[in-house]
């Protein structure tokens, strides 16, 4: 089972949080006097990036938990051993595999981390941020966002291309936060999306036709350092996108369109 926090900290989970631009939140995070989860895949990367975050910030109170956000079991089993508050989640897990792949689940792989793995977490930690509330959520979209086929999400219908999947995959985390911030207006949840700069990640590398060399994590962390979910809604936006409200109709598709394809 999870410890708990004693200390009356306020606690973050980011996902992807072994990649560079995880890193660089979680670092920037720790820096604000949170407790930061890493939330991570593969236990080998994990503890190498937790012992880079811990030197580079100075902080002890960064420590990793093992989730594949790709499986629904595996995202609601780290909900299940959670234990305590949650004030702040971050979806950041993205992936941009060069060929079509499925989960054991027969879900397309990108599909099932980029889009299914923020709403899993979502609705499996719903209950511990509404314990927290004020509390929020980033998910982390990206510039690079379009391409959006609600009617073949997982390209079953077109041939598979991994780049128009990624791009496809963010700009569904885009919608599926206008829905979210919707859904929990009423109960202290902040729901915004960000694009976090550049970086020559792994994802990046697939998906984007040239490599990335920068990254800025600074709006997204100075947004979560904000005292209220009411202040972090109003935080100078700089590269937060926080929804629009006319946006709402298709945001609802997408959130039924996405339920719908699993």
């Amino acid at each position: 089972m999870m410890r708990t926090n004693q200390e009356g900290k306020p606690v973050a989970i980011v996902t992807g949080a072994n990649g560079v631009i995880g890193k660089a939140i979680v670092a920037g995070i720790a820096e604000y006097g949170f407790e930061v989860v890493m939330v991570c895949r593969d236990e080998k990367r994990a503890e190498r990036a937790l012992d880079e975050v811990r030197r580079a910030s100075g902080r002890s109170d960064v420590r990793v938990e093992l989730a594949d956000l790709s499986r629904r079991e595996s995202v609601f089993a780290l909900a299940a051993r959670w234990q305590g508050r949650l004030d702040v989640l971050v979806n950041n897990a993205a992936i941009a595999p060069r060929s079509r792949t499925e989960t054991p689940e027969g879900i397309e792989l990108q599909f099932a981390t980029n889009v299914l793995g923020y709403v899993w977490m979502m609705r499996a930690f719903e209950a511990a941020l509404r314990r927290s509330a004020p509390a929020r959520v980033v998910n982390v979209a990206s510039y690079w966002a379009g391409d959006l086929d609600l009617s073949d999400l997982q390209f079953h219908k077109r041939a598979y291309d991994n780049d128009q999947a990624y791009r496809q995959s963010k700009q569904a985390n885009r919608m599926l936060t206008v829905a979210f911030a919707q859904e929990w207006r009423d109960v202290g949840i902040t729901v915004t999306s960000c694009h976090p700069g550049d970086a020559n990640t792994v994802a990046a590398l697939a998906a984007l036709p040239a490599p990335r060399i920068c990254v800025s994590t600074s709006a997204l962390v100075e947004s979560l350092a904000a005292p209220s979910a009411r202040e972090g809604a109003r935080a100078r936006p700089a590269r937060l996108l926080l929804a629009a409200r006319r946006s709402l109709r298709p945001a609802r598709a997408t959130l039924v369109a996405v339920a719908a394809a699993v």
